[in-house]
């Protein structure tokens, strides 16, 4: 594989990765709230599940999933039952409760989890892979499903240190936020409405 195609990948991974999205929203709202290592266990997480994604993109699972509108409104509806199931958590939690610092509240397997989940129940995810990587191997080429394999560990690689960019930051301002009165509640809330949102969101996706 050529440089010159690499480096155009990377460019539109970078690119695509700072772009708002939920994988960046939830990091930053779980390491406002649970703190800097949180914030990065999850992104770990999340950019573990690219690594599912790729593969089945490359052993052309992906597009028998796009094929079968069952497999895709499954997987459509368990994601978007997660997501709900986490704003019904995040409502649950002391107003007051939130927690800055080095230290997750929740244990790194359950943090590292609930990245990964987030990223593989999300069917638009697969989908972005099958439509992306294609675009920067030759098709037909006997090494083409091993390009496509190293591009989407390039982007895994690019996608976890901008994401703990991110945890960094926002663990930052979580610690900041600790010091104001009601801050915790504020946290809160938009935990709440960032994953009903994106729930929602998730249950009228079309492919």
């Amino acid at each position: 594989m050529a440089w010159e195609t690499i480096v155009q990948f990377l460019g539109v991974a970078i690119l695509l990765t700072v772009m708002p999205g939920p994988d960046n929203l939830f990091v930053i709202a779980q390491s406002v709230s649970h703190g800097k290592k949180a914030g990065v266990i999850i992104a770990l997480g999340l950019c573990s599940g690219v690594i599912l994604h790729t593969l089945a993109a490359a052993l052309g699972i992906s597009a028998v999933l796009y094929s079968s509108a069952f497999a895709f409104q499954v997987i459509k509806f368990a994601g978007a039952a997660y997501l709900l199931y986490l704003a019904w958590q995040a409502w649950k939690e002391p107003a007051g409760a939130l927690i800055t610092g080095d230290a997750p509240a929740l244990k790194p397997g359950a943090l590292f989890r609930r990245g990964i989940l987030m990223n593989v129940l999300n069917p638009k995810v697969s989908l972005f892979f099958l439509a992306l990587l294609p675009q920067f191997v030759t098709p037909g080429r006997p090494e083409a499903s091993l390009h496509m394999i190293f591009l989407g560990l390039v982007f895994m690689v690019q996608a976890i240190l901008i994401f703990t960019c991110f945890a960094l930051f926002a663990g930052s301002v979580g610690v900041r936020l600790s010091n104001r009165p009601g801050a915790g509640g504020v946290v809160k809330s938009g935990k709440v409405m960032l994953y009903a949102l994106l729930g929602i969101r998730l249950v009228f996706v079309e492919k």
